[in-house]
């Protein structure tokens, strides 16, 4: 029975079912904040969701009681169960707030899809190696937050005021939002040489270090796929020594076979 329940669970078919309601789920909830289609189509919009989300409580329940183990090994499976069960939390009195939270179910996409999984396996594989980037970004803008409110604090303290405004400047100016227009040539009318601080500024941050931010993502998705491509590779060389094996071992049986009927 276990070993049944577990085939219809992988079967391609069943995945590409869920699939499929994992997207008229996040229609539903999209339809849900028109008042025009709540009224004219509220309790239906609420029964679909109501149950494709038990839909959801019995996949994840029988794929546990199948295979409980390795369940817990599988941060997918794990991350499925945590969706699943805010949206099962009660959406009335104190937590009328956490209602809001069905929306999370739509990240179930990114489990059932192995595209996704594998660019965010390999955005978290970078983490580690952005944390030494993100402490250089870090001393960069505590450096130049205290040089901008030092020269332009008292004449731009709206901008400069304070470690935070300056700080925050900063950061408007790396994303290049009105960078140029919006802060930058104002404070050159009163500071003709400012220039020389905000553009090394912006080539050291939105120019080189974010550009290092985009290597090791780029680096850690690539080490994802080959290390997928690697581990098919082996699957692939396994089950071709398994048959292998298995021919041989028929040949043995054929052989045998013959010597016994001379």
């Amino acid at each position: 029975m276990r070993k049944a329940v577990q085939s219809f669970l992988n079967n391609a078919k069943f995945e590409r079912a869920i699939l499929i309601l994992i997207i008229v789920n996040a229609i539903v909830l999209a339809l849900e904040t028109y008042p025009t289609m709540m009224a004219a189509y509220g309790p239906l919009l609420e029964t679909l969701d109501k149950l494709i989300l038990w839909v959801f409580v019995v996949e994840v329940a029988l794929r546990l009681a199948v295979n409980p183990i390795n369940f817990w090994r599988d941060p997918w499976r794990i991350f499925d169960f945590v969706v699943v069960a805010i949206a099962m939390v009660p959406a009335s009195g104190q937590f009328a707030v956490l209602r809001s939270l069905r929306i999370l179910r739509v990240l179930r996409l990114i489990s059932a899809i192995p595209s996704m999984r594998r660019v965010v396996t390999g955005l978290l594989n970078a983490l580690p190696g952005m944390g030494s980037i993100v402490l250089l970004l870090t001393i960069i803008y505590f450096v130049f937050a205290v040089l901008t409110t030092k020269l332009f604090g008292a004449e731009f303290p709206q901008w400069f005021g304070s470690l935070t405004k300056s700080a925050y400047t900063l950061f408007q100016i790396m994303t290049l939002e009105s960078w140029s227009m919006g802060i930058v040539r104002p404070v050159m009318e009163v500071y003709p040489s400012a220039w020389l601080i905000f553009i090394p500024f912006l080539i050291m941050t939105a120019f080189t270090v974010l550009n290092l931010f985009i290597g090791v993502i780029v680096d850690a998705m690539q080490s994802e796929h080959e290390d997928e491509a690697r581990a098919d590779r082996d699957q692939m060389k396994s089950e071709s020594h398994e048959i292998l094996d298995e021919i041989r071992a028929l040949r043995a049986e054929i052989a045998e076979l013959r010597g016994i009927q001379k």
